[in-house]
């Protein structure tokens, strides 16, 4: 079953940016993750609170996947390099569509 990233992100420190753009994108294909979505343009169409800068959104094969991409030792000083300079969140979701049972 596929499981998708949804991570939410906005800068405090613009810095990290470029390198983490240029060089995530290989770590994410090596675990079998494709991006969906990168992107700045969006419309919150419920809810109330900050809106994010960002939203990413990755689909992985599996679950294991994408933990494992999480603990990559190759993404490891990019992803503390976006944690220091950006509010982020991440979640790990099911492709189930479980609700609808």
């Amino acid at each position: 079953m596929s499981f998708y990233s949804i991570i939410s992100s906005t800068p405090t420190d613009e810095d990290w940016i470029p390198d983490y753009v240029q060089s995530v994108g290989g770590i994410v294909e090596k675990h079998g993750g494709k991006y969906l979505a990168r992107s700045t343009n969006y419309e919150r169409l419920e809810g109330v609170g900050d809106n994010p800068a960002a939203f990413v959104v990755i689909e992985w094969p599996n679950k294991e996947a994408g933990k494992v991409f999480m603990e990559d030792p190759d993404y490891q000083p990019f992803l503390k390099a976006r944690l220091s300079g950006s509010v982020s969140e991440h979640f790990l979701i099911d492709g189930n569509d479980e609700l609808s049972e």
